[in-house]
């Protein structure tokens, strides 16, 4: 064949040409996606260490039992005023909470015979699952997955829950940031704040992360 002339194809083989083609690109595609993923989820397991969570869980889905998990929270933030400071952080939070928790308990319990009802409470430092969550006044975007979190479980703990972030103090009414110097800017390199930063409604990896991390939890379970 001369030079600078083109070589013909049948049209099967152009066909097959052009799939192969096709079939090369969305592999590399799906391989620089994967390796995306990675990426960002490594960066979601940094933030994980560093947080810590606020978890009180109801008994039930029943309106008193809604109601009272919110008067118990308020109580729990008052009484615990000294610990939701920002000065309590995820590696030290067994040590510092578990000396509090019989007052913090017996506080619940307290709320709970005003609306009377005689169920228990506990007080707990634990792993637990959450799914991806925007703090909207802060415009911090938490990914998916297990997190340390002081949990106040009421009777059952089989309602509806409410959640904050204890370490940093992103949203407690009782914390007073000016106390500690525990910010996101301060604990998250400059990949981790780029997650909590975005957007999960344009970030298609929070939701692959939620399910790979809702995945590993019922493992857990």
């Amino acid at each position: 064949m001369k030079r600078g002339s083109f070589k013909l194809y049948s049209p099967g083989e152009h066909r097959r040409r052009c799939w192969k083609r096709l079939r090369g690109a969305a592999a590399l595609a799906t391989v620089l996606f994967l390796a995306s993923v990675c990426s960002f989820q490594a960066r979601c397991a940094g933030i994980r260490r560093e947080v810590l969570r606020l978890h009180v869980v109801a008994n039930s889905e029943s309106d008193l039992d809604q109601q009272a998990k919110l008067a118990v929270r308020d109580a729990i933030l008052a009484q615990g005023a000294t610990l939701f400071d920002g000065s309590v952080d995820a590696v030290h939070a067994q040590s510092a909470i578990a000396p509090h928790a019989a007052e913090l308990e017996a506080c619940a319990r307290r709320v709970l015979r005003q609306y009377g009802l005689t169920y228990g409470v506990r007080v707990v430092e634990e792993e637990a699952y959450f799914n991806t969550r925007t703090y909207e006044e802060t415009g911090v975007t938490l990914p998916a997955g297990r997190y340390q979190a002081v949990r106040v479980l009421l009777g059952a703990a089989g309602g509806q829950n409410w959640w904050c972030v204890m370490f940093p103090p992103l949203c407690l009414p009782a914390a007073e940031p000016r106390k500690s110097a525990a910010t996101l800017d301060a604990l998250l390199t400059n990949g981790q704040l780029r997650v909590v930063k975005s957007n999960p409604r344009y970030e298609i990896r929070f939701k692959v992360v939620e399910l790979w991390e809702c995945f590993l939890d019922r493992l857990w379970r």
